[in-house]
């Protein structure tokens, strides 16, 4: 299994690079918006992958941080959610998008990734919403993964996007995690940290936020 990737990269098309580690030249398969937060050609890069396998094709697929990844396994593990409608949906919003969107029950946002129906889209959020809380929790752990050691970037840092992203999951999965500690269910805790995120990205903040979300309404 490969799980990450560190070498150099070769060029970059429109769906896919192409990272040379060490002579050997691996095509990997991105979302616009991990190809955009590419550095330039020669320049070094790594990324977190996962291997499609199948009889006729083996296909990989890089993403800037494991907690990216684990949306990826999370979104084709829904019927009908091909690696490319996954690539589209992560695309489109990211990973913090997608938890938030399927913790609120967003099924619009979804529906705006290329090639997405709404039909699908729904299945997307009535099958991950019960998975969403766990995901988002892990994300901390998953965030944490990557390091602050520049000797081993998750992307060089011509492209800075990588770290903020993360600073944002383990904002989420910390908050997520006390109010969850203090006794709200999972579901109920992972959709106000999601609408709560939109203005905050702090931990303390955003579960100051949540909490004001989950206070009953006179």
């Amino acid at each position: 299994m490969i799980g990450k990737l560190t070498g150099r990269l070769d060029y970059r098309a429109s769906d896919h690079a192409l990272i040379d580690v060490g002579g050997v030249g691996y095509v990997v398969h991105c979302s616009d918006r991990t190809l955009a937060g590419l550095p330039g050609p020669g320049e070094a890069v790594s990324l977190y992958t996962e291997l499609l396998v199948r009889e006729d094709l083996l296909q990989l697929f890089g993403f800037t941080t494991p907690y990216e990844r684990e949306w990826h396994r999370l979104l084709i593990s829904v019927q009908g959610v091909g690696a490319k409608a996954s690539m589209a949906i992560l695309g489109t919003l990211g990973p913090e998008g997608v938890a938030r969107a399927i913790a609120l029950g967003d099924a619009a946002a979804v529906k705006a990734a290329p090639g997405v129906g709404p039909k699908l889209a729904q299945r997307v959020v009535n099958e991950l919403k019960d998975k969403a809380p766990a995901a988002m929790a892990q994300g901390g752990s998953l965030g944490a993964a990557m390091g602050d050691d520049p000797a081993e970037p998750v992307v060089l840092d011509d492209a800075p996007a990588a770290k903020p992203r993360a600073a944002a999951s383990n904002a989420q999965a910390e908050a997520l995690s006390a109010l969850q500690n203090l006794g709200y269910a999972p579901a109920d805790a992972a959709r106000a940290v999601a609408e709560a995120a939109d203005g905050e990205s702090d931990t303390p903040a955003l579960i100051r936020a949540a909490l004001r979300l989950l206070a009953p309404k006179d």
